[in-house]
């Protein structure tokens, strides 16, 4: 590993940002909120989502359409199918879509129906899709693996960029431990180490660390205090009857005044949270996202 790693040096002054669409992006001023299901059931489910979260600080929605399950009996999503129902949904209601790829001949029909594409923590070192990722014009949010180090998370992400794409957003998501009483223990000071480390913006899921949706809340504030750049959360309309992951989902109305709770928290930062889109004010040449090297100098 590279010896600028083990520096610690600040890299505040040269952050990045990555655009996810014309008007909405992470890594400058405003925090990037994202919400919705662990996968997509219906048009209808989407559909009610985005028009819950669409007038309140969430910026963008999660809905996974390819779902790698421990079970090969789950439920294992909607494929092409859902990919068109998040397509749908955000021309209509103009707001980005995050949804997770698992395989490289995946990849041409996701970059033709969503504007972000999820590496999972199981996918974190599949090398070959990493590399085939860096060669494409479409943000990566990648997740850091079950039990990766911060250097085995960073070379993940070193491996997108060494093929040409600079537009990687890292998301710490919890690893696993010898406690069973959460999922994951999210790890916030990977969070603060990535910052200092990287200049890529780095978001938190509280879901899928907490596993429990009343520790969700006070996760998503403690991240955004400890200088995450935006959050991705899983909710539904009904979570009792999500086809997965239903204990860690908010409702709809949870998952609203989680977004509006965590405005204070921005202003001490000095951040914000975005009121509709974000302007063209966070997409300075200045910030947008470097081309190389993915370490901080």
């Amino acid at each position: 590993m590279k010896d600028a790693v083990l520096t610690r040096k600040s890299s505040l002054e040269h952050r990045s940002v990555v655009a996810l669409t014309d008007t909405i992006a992470i890594g400058g001023d405003t925090l990037l909120i994202v919400g919705g299901p662990c996968a997509v059931e219906s048009a209808e489910q989407i559909e009610q989502v985005a028009r819950h979260l669409a007038p309140t600080p969430v910026q963008a929605l999660r809905g996974g359409v390819f779902k790698p399950r421990t079970s090969p009996y789950a439920f294992q999503g909607m494929g092409e199918a859902g990919l068109r129902i998040l397509d749908d949904i955000r021309q209509r209601f103009q707001m980005p879509v995050i949804s997770e790829v698992m395989a490289m001949d995946q990849i041409p029909s996701m970059v033709s129906h969503v504007d972000v594409l999820q590496v999972g923590s199981r996918n974190m070192q599949n090398f070959d899709l990493l590399k085939a990722l860096g060669r494409i014009d479409k943000p990566v949010l990648l997740k850091r693996g079950l039990a990766a180090t911060i250097e085995e998370f960073v070379m993940a992400a070193e491996y997108i960029l060494s093929h040409g794409n600079p537009n990687v957003i890292l998301c710490e998501r919890g690893i696993r431990s010898f406690d069973t009483y959460t999922r994951n223990v999210l790890d916030l000071g990977a969070v603060v180490a990535l910052k200092q480390l990287t200049h890529l913006p780095v978001m938190v899921d509280p879901s899928h660390a907490a596993g429990k949706r009343e520790l969700v809340p006070d996760l998503a504030r403690a991240a955004i205090a400890a200088g995450a750049d935006g959050l991705i959360v899983e909710c539904h309309p009904v979570p009792d009857e999500s086809v997965s992951d239903a204990r860690q989902a908010l409702t709809l109305e949870e998952m609203a005044t989680l977004a509006r709770s965590l405005d204070p928290i921005a202003q001490a930062l000095g951040r914000r949270l975005a009121r509709s889109v974000v302007t063209g004010a966070d997409l300075k040449s200045s910030d947008r996202a470097l081309e190389s090297p993915l370490l901080a100098a």
